[in-house]
């Protein structure tokens, strides 16, 4: 089950287009990649070849 984690300062922006866009602060507060091509994906995430890029 997924858990509920509260939003704060500096965990998203409004893009131009007016959709929130999380930040890399968010994503590692998280704990894990939700594979949908995040803009600010520190999991290295390519929706492209459906990977994740291994940090050494």
């Amino acid at each position: 089950m997924k858990k509920n984690i509260p939003l704060e300062e500096g965990d998203y922006y409004i893009t131009p287009e007016g959709y929130k866009c999380f930040t890399e602060q968010y994503h590692l507060k998280r704990g894990y990649c939700c594979e949908s091509g995040c803009r600010h994906c520190p999991y290295g995430y390519n929706k492209s070849t459906n990977s994740i890029r291994k940090s050494n």
